[in-house]
């Protein structure tokens, strides 16, 4: 939860955000996490920032890091959430995922909704 879902229409949305690492998102597989979500336009840190830190060491592994993990363990990610503000407790709750298939592509849209149980009474 980054934010950035509150202010996706303005200009800033399509550049000031922050991104995943390879690191950070292999450690996350490596402790179970199967599907990880953002609230930012992208995974990965914001394209302008990638492509410049490119420019300056030719260094191809710097594009699309996070992406490109999946290339080494198996992952979903889903970019452009929102409101994940709105649910009451930061963990412990399920994630459900609906995605629509799209004929030959690689990616689609889905709907992603969060399981909250309700807490039993003590008393």
């Amino acid at each position: 939860m980054t934010g950035a879902d509150k202010y996706n229409k303005e200009k800033r949305y399509l550049t000031d955000y922050p991104g995943m690492s390879e690191e950070a998102t292999l450690w996350l597989i490596e402790q179970g996490v199967k599907i990880i979500g953002i609230d930012a336009v992208g995974f990965d840190r914001a394209w302008k920032v990638m492509f410049e830190d490119y420019l300056k060491t030719k260094d191809k592994s710097l594009l699309w890091p996070a992406h490109f993990a999946g290339r080494k363990k198996e992952y979903l990610h889903i970019e452009k959430m929102a409101n994940l503000d709105k649910i009451p407790k930061p963990y412990g709750f399920k994630v459900a995922c609906f995605p629509i298939k799209v004929e030959k592509g690689s990616a689609g849209w889905c709907r992603a909704v969060a399981i909250v149980e309700e807490e039993e009474n003590a008393y």
